[in-house]
């Protein structure tokens, strides 16, 4: 795993010993994702690369990056990893495809595997054909394009965007965003637009992002773009709608028994080929039903105990370790736990808003980069077990907005309509008003609450179209209109833009909305950044596509059955752990944020959510923040996943 940057404009090809400087400064913001190595390669064309190496797989020289092809036409900067490269070696050199001369091969990485595949089959031929976690540039010499490229689930992270006027026009593109910044070119103009789909989510779902004319490419596509053809043109090669839609109209018919066979195979093999690295090689264990059938698989197929790595928390309700190290003793893998202190916790805050780039609100940020922290002291790649929720039905919320689904969609739309226009006559802040003598009436749930946000919320249920908007209202920390001053929110898959999933039921369907949207923005940029900020390659088994495909075959009932979620995974997992080490409440990977805010953090957050302050910068409403505020200190409310949201934008504006 690796990080890369680079630019395309016309001015770039007038002073090469400038661009090169340039590039230098560029790939140095993201020296965590590779510090092995560097490299950079720029052409008069007025096209830059640069790249920053972790060394995985071929250690030597030959995997230096960018890369050039043999006849020169192609040259690479590539980050992730092509676990079928070697597969993909051997039909090039089976069907004779490989250039004359070109044979042996220079060394064995991957990145030289691709370069013989475009040539011989073209670029989206070649990633249509591979197994792996990816995001690359590459530049076309004898076309005069650039394709940048992004891999199925959205594993890699890539931006892109046009800076700068007229000539000094510039296409910007990189892992991160802080690689961008050091372009001169650059503008750090906030997009309010962006904001409110923050305030909303707690991450900005692609293809946004916090700055403005800056932009995430989604999984699955190809970027075609030229200083001829300036508009970039995006082409997806692979489709999570479709993939569903496909397998739900084609499912599995064999036994429950043939399916887990099946599902145990093919989770067997993408372990298998991702325990692939000339490096120390471990996993993340949390005791759980996804990471424990990640490390059970792994074991399985190693020769000597797998080393494994949790952290756990002293603060009741928070800590797992003890069930990882349960799991850990039964399989026999070589583990290592930390208990993190508050303070060490604490002490990441500063950290967050580089390790990130751009606002990033899901809390367990925390421990995720604490336990990348402690893999890295002994492995250089880890894997994990992200992707299971929503493949195999396994968060509580797909039932419960079923439910609410139900009970809404009784009733005639219009009727609903007029209802929640009713409810939203009057802003929060003034139905809290006008509510307040009744208070003492209300049940003890509603006597401290924020009455005015949940008639709101309960508009947007009573409005709902589809279960999409119930599930959206659900999710919403913040309504956006009336927060963001000057921001209006844009469109969405879960807003406005509704996939095409026909034939899906309502629980299929949150599970694919999930995978659009809540996997590749908010999960795996979590794992991304806390990982790499540690210069740790992160490896994700389940979301191998040929794993995803069939697991969107599997029937519903064999992955919600009897009232238990993920069934047929457990049953792959009860192959290798008894299942008394498993069977409990599902618990969320998190910290105790909320604890904090009224304790350590307190003075923290209260000098970034001052009302003067907040009235100064400009971004938001300061009434409904320090409501919020007060609510929590004072105890009668939770208001932390909503704080959080507030607070890293806070941070990250002060940082930048």
């Amino acid at each position: 795993m690796c990080g890369f940057t680079g630019f395309l404009g016309a001015t770039q090809a007038r002073d090469q010993d400038a661009a090169r400087a340039v590039l230098t400064r560029m790939a140095d913001a993201i020296i965590s994702r590779g510090p092995d190595d560097f490299g950079l390669w720029s052409d008069r064309a007025g096209i830059g690369l640069a790249h920053r190496r972790l060394s995985i797989l071929d250690l030597s020289p030959a995997g230096h990056q960018p890369m050039a092809c043999p006849t020169g036409r192609y040259t690479i900067a590539f980050n992730g990893e092509i676990y079928n490269h070697l597969d993909l070696r051997r039909e090039l050199e089976e069907t004779g495809r490989l250039p004359a001369g070109e044979h042996p091969w220079r060394g064995h990485s991957d990145t030289e595997t691709l370069l013989a595949g475009f040539l011989a089959w073209g670029i989206r031929a070649t990633i249509e054909r591979c197994v792996g976690m990816f995001a690359f540039a590459v530049w076309d010499r004898q076309e005069r394009v650039l394709t940048l490229a992004r891999d199925r689930l959205g594993e890699k992270p890539l931006y892109y965007g046009w800076q700068g006027q007229g000539e000094g026009a510039c296409f910007l593109f990189g892992s991160e965003i802080k690689a961008l910044r050091r372009h001169p070119a650059f503008r750090a103009e906030i997009d309010r637009d962006a904001l409110c789909l923050l305030m909303r989510h707690n991450y900005i779902p692609a293809p946004y992002s916090i700055h403005r004319d800056i932009f995430k490419l989604p999984a699955g596509c190809l970027l075609t773009v030229s200083l001829d053809q300036r508009e970039p043109r995006i082409d997806r090669y692979w489709s999570l709608p479709e993939v569903a839609v496909a397998g739900v109209r084609n499912p599995w018919t064999g036994s429950p028994e043939e399916a887990t066979d099946a599902l145990e195979g093919l989770i067997g093999s993408a372990v298998r080929q991702q325990m692939l690295a000339d490096v120390p090689l471990g996993a993340f264990l949390s005791g759980g039903i996804d990471s424990s059938a990640i490390v059970a698989l792994m074991q399985s197929q190693s020769s000597r105990p797998v080393k494994t790595f949790t952290i756990g928390f002293h603060e009741d309700g928070y800590d797992e370790a003890g069930h990882a190290r349960a799991v850990s003793r039964h399989l026999g893998t070589d583990h290592t736990e930390l208990y993190v202190t508050p303070q060490q916790a604490l002490d990441v805050i500063p950290r967050l808003p580089d390790l990130y780039s751009e606002p990033f609100a899901d809390s367990s940020q925390i421990p995720t980069f604490l336990v990348s922290q402690l893999a890295r002291q002994k492995v250089t790649v880890s894997l994990s077990g992200d992707g299971g929720d929503e493949l195999f039905a396994g968060y509580g919320r797909y039932i419960r907005n079923e439910r609410h689904w139900q009970r809404v969609s009784r009733w005639p739309h219009a009727a609903r309509l007029l209802a929640a226009w009713g409810m939203r006559a009057l802003p929060p802040e003034a139905w809290n008003t006008l509510l307040g003598p009744l208070r003492p009436a209300m049940p003890q749930s509603l006597r401290q609450a924020d009455v005015g946000a949940k008639l709101h919320k309960a508009a947007g249920m009573l409005a709902a179209r589809r279960i999409d908007d119930v599930y959206l209202q659900a999710l919403t920390r913040w309504e956006p209109a009336g927060l963001v001053i000057g921001g209006r929110e844009p469109t969405t898959c879960l807003r406005g833009n509704p996939p095409p999933l026909e034939g899906l039921s309502s629980v299929q369907r949150l599970m694919a909305l999930d995978a659009i949207t809540y996997l590749p923005d908010d999960i795996l940029v979590k794992v991304d950044r806390a990982a790499m900020g540690v210069s740790l390659e992160s490896r994700v088994p389940l979301l191998d596509h040929r794993v995803v495909e069939f697991a969107w075959r599997i029937p519903q009932d064999l992955k919600r059955r009897d009232g238990v979620n993920k069934w047929i995974l457990r049953q792959v997992l009860y192959r290798h752990v008894p299942r008394e080490l498993i069977e409990r409440p599902k618990m969320g990977f998190g910290v105790p944020v909320g604890q904090w805010l009224r304790g350590p953090l307190r003075d923290w957050a209260e000098s970034l959510l001052d009302e003067s302050r907040l009235r100064r910068e400009g971004f938001f409403n300061p009434s409904r923040i320090r409501h919020a505020w007060e609510q929590h200190l004072s105890g009668r409310r939770n208001r932390h996943s909503q704080l959080w949201g507030i607070l890293m934008f806070q941070a990250w504006l002060e940082k930048s």
